[in-house]
């Protein structure tokens, strides 16, 4: 059965600790997606990465390994949540999975967040572990994302990549919507 697990990014300690902001696993589109993937028969799980303000690699990794990981999984990262998928596809080189599809990558380029978590190489080979490695990219996203998403595009075989217009980094006014058809076609193709 396919099933699918979709991360968030990362968030600020201010959000993160007050009532008046959802979980980051409930913000922005996620819950639209996990919900159009169930409707779809595609079991969806979008886990909550601790204290997603200061990312810590391995407490993502032993989160994310909670659940069952195989030629089958989809996986869908946002932002940090995708640069995380990329470290961990790399390191795992004996897990083969379904589709991946990476919105918004970011990987520290200018390594301003000064921590480990996006210290490692890119396995040039991790596309043709997977069904597919899609990355979806928006050109109007900071430069560093669209750094990131240069050096992932360039980095790894067997990637495609898609530029949408006018969507910022996916959240907040720039994408005026909950919802992300976009995506979904992609996740179902």
């Amino acid at each position: 059965m396919r099933n699918a697990i979709i991360l968030h990014g990362n968030g600020d300690k201010e959000e993160y600790y007050s009532a008046d902001y959802p979980s980051a696993s409930n913000s922005h589109w996620l819950p639209w997606l996990q919900k159009q993937l169930l409707i779809n028969d595609i079991s969806a799980q979008t886990p909550e990465m601790p204290h997603s303000y200061a990312p810590d690699y391995a407490v993502w990794s032993r989160e994310l390994e909670r659940y069952d990981i195989g030629p089958e999984t989809i996986l869908v990262g946002h932002s940090s949540g995708a640069g995380f998928l990329v470290r961990w596809l790399s390191e795992h080189k004996d897990v083969n999975v379904g589709k991946v599809i990476l919105v918004a990558p970011w990987l520290d380029p200018n390594r301003e967040d000064k921590t480990d978590f996006f210290d490692f190489k890119i396995d040039h080979h991790l596309g043709s572990r997977t069904k597919g490695l899609t990355i979806l990219s928006s050109d109007n996203d900071t430069d560093d994302v669209k750094e990131s998403v240069r050096i992932i595009a360039l980095s790894v075989s067997r990637n495609t990549h898609t530029l949408l217009h006018g969507q910022g980094h996916f959240v907040g006014e720039e994408f005026r919507t909950k919802g992300f058809p976009e995506l979904l076609e992609e996740i179902l193709k």
